[in-house]
């Protein structure tokens, strides 16, 4: 009897306890398929992104975006670059041939002076003096010599005659002579004085430019000191001088003996101080222009240009250099505007000639491989065609196309990676079709990041 008493009380948590699983299980079947619900949108969201996917993929099938540029005949010079040094025409070191006191100096350091132009003054007072001294000297000894004179005159009417010795009409006769050479021992000791008075007044040699002073009004100046008083440079004209290499000297002789080389020499600016500093341009390149017809600028707001003096070869050395393989040559230029200065690096470019028909393409359409340099051309249906070529030379950034290329088609500067002969091609420039890209990876970034965003925010509700 007590355990059928406790069976139905048994039986009664049995039920319960079955009854809140039953309720758990309904419970997490809810929170299960409503979790399944908020990951639809996932899934959608997922789709879009595959869609988005494919779409991409299908236009890579489409045209290439590349740069292009025409091939054209033009003049081309054939020159040889070179780094040249300016040097002064002429220099002179002005030093004093008197020794005696600075009075004036009529210039100031760093002028142009011309030749003739009087640079020094010394203290011409004691050089006066002895110049009147030999004046003086002169004249006394000018009437011993004329005494003298009478005197022999005399004596030989005397000897003629026989009434005195010819000892004595000898002496006499010395004695006149030795007075007239003392005569002109005077004479040069004034010439002599002269000469130092015109001294004390130091004239320009030559027409040029004034360096450094290193003495001051009142310095007492010796004669040929070992401190020159200044240096004059000569800069119009002035000299360029460079090397080249040996084996170019058949071919410079050759044209030198046809006309004059010509010489071009490239400076570089300055710029502004402080400001970053860009790459010099290749000799004979021409600078990058813009859309005004300008000058590129570079970082920082610095113009890469540079002046360009013209001159002539003028020197040729009569030997090569063993130790390095070069020839010393020299070009002379005006420099009326004094672009040229002593000690200054140049850039320079002789001209040997020039080929009036040359073809030329950018020298970022040539590339290289295994078989060689080619092009992608761009035919008239917009496909590529690789097409070999023989470069005979680079001048600046510019391709001189010996074969394989005519003037007017139209050639791949920019792009050539993703290009297969065949592909077809849409043309634009670099900046539009780098921002086309970088917008899209941008805007698929973005997508991505939002994407992602709402995949946490459902995980936060969830």
């Amino acid at each position: 009897m007590p355990i059928n008493a406790r069976s139905p009380h048994f039986s009664s948590q049995i039920v319960g306890v079955l009854s809140i699983c039953l309720i758990c299980a309904s419970l997490g079947a809810a929170a299960c398929s409503k979790g399944t619900g908020t990951d639809q949108p996932s899934d959608a969201s997922a789709g879009r992104g595959g869609g988005a996917g494919r779409g991409r993929g299908a236009g890579g099938g489409g045209p290439v975006p590349v740069v292009t540029a025409r091939a054209v005949a033009k003049a081309v010079p054939v020159t040889i670059p070179a780094v040249g040094t300016a040097e002064p025409l002429a220099t002179v070191q002005m030093r004093s041939q008197i020794t005696g006191q600075l009075s004036a100096i009529h210039f100031r350091e760093g002028q142009d002076v011309r030749k003739g132009t009087p640079l020094f003054t010394l203290d011409a007072r004691p050089f006066q003096a002895t110049l009147q001294q030999a004046q003086a000297v002169l004249a006394r000894d000018t009437a011993q010599a004329k005494n003298a004179q009478s005197q022999r005159a005399r004596y030989e009417d005397l000897f003629n005659r026989g009434l005195i010795p010819r000892d004595q009409y000898e002496t006499q006769t010395a004695n006149a002579s030795a007075l007239e050479a003392t005569l002109a021992a005077d004479q040069a000791q004034i010439e002599n004085a002269r000469l130092n008075l015109q001294y004390t007044r130091i004239l320009a040699p030559i027409s040029g430019r004034t360096g450094a002073l290193a003495v001051h009004q009142g310095d007492l100046v010796r004669a040929n000191d070992t401190t020159p008083l200044v240096v004059i440079n000569q800069v119009a004209p002035i000299y360029v001088t460079f090397s080249v290499p040996g084996r170019y000297l058949p071919d410079i002789r050759r044209h030198q003996g046809q006309q004059p080389l010509r010489i071009e020499a490239r400076i570089q600016p300055g710029g502004t101080p402080g400001a970053p500093q860009s790459a010099p341009p290749s000799p004979g390149s021409t600078p990058p222009a813009d859309t005004d017809g300008g000058s590129m600028p570079a970082p920082g707001g610095v113009a890469v240009t540079g002046t360009t003096e013209g001159g002539t070869v003028s020197f040729i050395d009569n030997s090569v250099d063993p130790t390095t393989g070069t020839i010393k040559m020299k070009g002379t230029f005006a420099n009326a505007d004094h672009a040229l200065w002593p000690g200054l690096f140049v850039q320079v470019t002789l001209v040997l000639r020039t080929d009036p028909n040359a073809i030329v393409v950018p020298a970022a359409a040539v590339q290289a491989s295994q078989a060689g340099q080619f092009i992608y051309v761009v035919k008239a249906d917009r496909t590529v065609e690789v097409r070999n070529v023989t470069v005979e030379r680079q001048q600046g950034e510019e391709m001189v196309i010996a074969r394989g290329i005519a003037p007017g088609e139209e050639v791949v500067t920019d792009g050539q990676l993703r290009l297969t002969a065949g592909a077809r091609v849409t043309t634009g420039t670099r900046g539009e079709g780098g921002g086309e890209r970088g917008n899209g990876q941008n805007d698929q970034g973005g997508r991505r990041g939002n994407d992602g965003r709402r995949g946490a925010s459902r995980g936060n509700q969830s």
